[in-house]
Parts: structure tokens; sequence; C-alpha cells
């Protein structure tokens, strides 16, 4: 990478995060209702910027509540690998899209209004590496991460060799890095690689790729109003996919940040990193796993701030935008620090940005002709 090329991402990335650093007070509903701590954002929302693209071609109730869950499971395709190809229905509805109390007013979480969204089918697990793995080896795929050579890391996963490659960073969020050889095989630089994590969410993987891979399994990106309807669950107005305490029962639910941030992650949940696509139990009645913590998942939509209490039918966002919707936060998120795995929540990047806690999850509105019992075709 270039001197600057370096110089135009760091100051890509301060720019983002100065934009965002101003945040309005904070207003846990019900179980922390009150609370007004400002919270300090993780620099998660670094994108590439107009000189790495032009070097690059690539375009563009409760949770016990399971009435309504169908899983469906395909046969075992060409893998070594459990398979986690399944998708749950999500019988549609209306309900309450976004808040009338957010926590970052900047990122368009209210108002809070009606909307409508059909029944569809998403997938119960964020896609593996396993999974990627197979459409990669079928397609011979080449996501945006490999084409550029580098990808966004958190500077605590890197080992000190890596670390001594890196000659700048960004002052305002000193622990995103842009690393060389960062891509879905080496997830934290180029010494590091997925052998022990297949059954882990895939990582670097822009938006684009996520929709080749999507389209490559008869599905799509689930919209913003269809990711927040299944992460709700049926319940209105709560933070969290089964309510609003953080720990039911005393349990860890979710795969986010515990400890000081950026200096130590304690992995109180059981987790530093990312966890496997099956941990933690189902967070809704829908059967969803991680639909909040782990890694940020794409949506279809372009981003927009400004929002109507009119009622929508099925949005699908503007029809056109710089950056694309991503939700659900991520194990790097904390309480005061991209306070952000909550269903409202939501934040932002370019379509060909990518980094080590970004990942995503397909829909469809059909099940896929090869996840139905009653055919023998396989994926």
């Amino acid at each position: 990478m270039t001197d600057r090329r370096r110089t135009a991402v760091f100051l890509s990335l301060f720019c983002l995060v100065i934009l965002y650093s101003t945040l309005a007070s904070e207003s846990e509903s019900h179980q922390d209702s009150g609370s007004s701590d400002n919270k300090e954002e993780c620099g998660c929302k670094q994108s590439r910027n107009k000189e790495d693209k032009e070097k690059n071609d690539v375009t563009e109730s409760e949770a016990d509540d399971s009435s309504h869950t169908r899983f469906y499971q395909p046969k075992t395709g060409d893998t070594l690998y459990p398979r986690t190809n399944q998708m749950v229905y999500i019988p549609g509805g209306t309900f309450t899209m976004g808040t009338d109390e957010p926590v970052f007013v900047l990122d368009g979480e209210g108002p809070g209004r009606q909307v409508k969204v059909d029944s569809f089918y998403m997938d119960k697990y964020e896609v593996s590496n396993a999974e990627f793995e197979l459409f990669v080896n079928q397609t011979g795929y080449k996501t945006e991460a490999e084409s550029f050579g580098n990808s966004f890391v958190m500077e605590n996963y890197l080992s000190e060799e890596v670390k001594k490659e890196i000659t700048q960073m960004a002052a305002a969020a000193p622990w995103w890095l842009p690393v060389e050889g960062a891509d879905w095989r080496h997830p934290f630089g180029k010494d590091s690689g997925i052998k022990d994590r297949m059954d882990h969410p895939v990582l670097h993987c822009s938006w684009n790729d996520a929709v080749k891979y999507c389209e490559w399994a008869g599905k799509r990106l689930p919209t913003e109003a269809e990711f927040e309807y299944a992460c709700r669950g049926g319940l209105e107005n709560r933070l969290f996919p089964w309510g609003n305490n953080m720990m039911p029962r005393g349990e860890h639910w979710m795969n986010i940040w515990q400890g000081a941030f950026p200096e130590k992650n304690t992995g109180e949940d059981g987790y530093e990193g990312t966890a496997p696509v099956t941990s933690f139990p189902e967070q809704n009645k829908f059967g969803l796993k991680n639909i909040i913590g782990n890694v940020w998942e794409w949506t279809q939509d372009w981003w927009e701030v400004k929002h109507t209490k009119d009622f929508k039918d099925n949005p699908k966002g503007p029809a056109s935008g710089t950056d694309k919707v991503k939700k659900g936060g991520s194990y790097q998120c904390t309480k005061l620090y991209c306070y952000r795995y909550r269903c409202g929540a939501r934040s932002q990047n370019t379509p060909d940005s990518s980094s080590s806690n970004l990942g995503f999850r397909c829909a469809s509105s059909e099940l896929p002709k090869y996840l139905q019992t009653d055919t023998k075709d396989e994926l």
C-alpha cells in the first residue's frame, strides 16, 4: 500500500469517527429507563476510499414460544464440515420499526413507525466459513478484500509480526488497522487461518460479496425491515430479540464485548472473538441464532437517516445511495462503545468495505427448492 493510499484511508476513517462522535443520550426502556450516559464510537464504520475503489474492478412474548418455527436443512454437499445452511420460516405481520427513544439519533434510529412485512424465510445461522468455502470451491469466486489486498482488523487480534508491518493508524480509532493480506481465509492477517474456525461466521465479506453468495445459494440479502422484524420476534418496543433483560436468567445469550474497550475483552460470554454460528440459545421464537452480536450483518437497503412515521408496506429503502445498512452489532460492541446490538440499532458501510467483525446471512421470499424436503437437489 502506498503512503498516499494509507493517508487517504486513515483520513477517511478519522472523518467518519469524528462525524459520529456527537451522540444522543441513551434511554434504555423498561429495565434501564432513564440512563443518559454518552456512548463512544468503536470506529467500525470505516469504509474504503475512492482511491481504493479505482484500483479494483469488482462490481457492485419470550423466546420459548416456538409455535411459528419451522426448520429446513439441506442434504450434505461436497464439504468435510457439518452443514449450517438452514432456513427458518418468518410469518409476516406489522410491527414498530425503529424507536421513539433513539440512542444514536444521527444513525436514524427513529422515529418508531408501523411497517408491514410479508412472510419470508431467513437463514437460521450467519453464513459460516465452511458454507462460504463451498461457494468459493464451486465458483472460483474472489472476494473484494482479496482483490484489494487488504481489509480492516482490530489491533487486539493481530500477531506481533503483523503489527510490525503497520506504519500508520488513525488517532481517533487507533485500534482499527488496514491489514495487508487480511481476507476471509486470513481473518487476522496473512499469518492467520480458518482451519479451526470453519463453524465461525465468514469475515471480510463486502456487501457485493454477500450478494454473490446469496445469489449462488438461490437466496438474497434481507431488507432492513425484514431483518429488524425477524430480530424482534413478535415483541414490540423491546431492546433485544428476547426482551429487555440483557442476560435472561443470568445467562449470556449473545457474543459482545465484556471489559474495558478497546483494551481487553474478558470473554465472560465464552468468546473473546467470534463464536461458532451455532453458539448461544435461540434468541427468539423464530429460532434465529446470533441475530444480534457475533458479527455485523449486511442488509439489502441503501443507507438513509431521515424517516417519517408514515406506514410502510414492505419497504426496501432508497433507490440509490453511498452506503449499505448493516444490523445486529458484533463481538466488538459494548454498551459504552457502539451500543448497537439492539434490534432497532443500525450502522452503515460502503458496499465494497470489509472487516473482521462483518458478515451476513441470507433470506428468501420462497424456500429454495434444494432445501425443500421433497427434493434431492444439493447445494
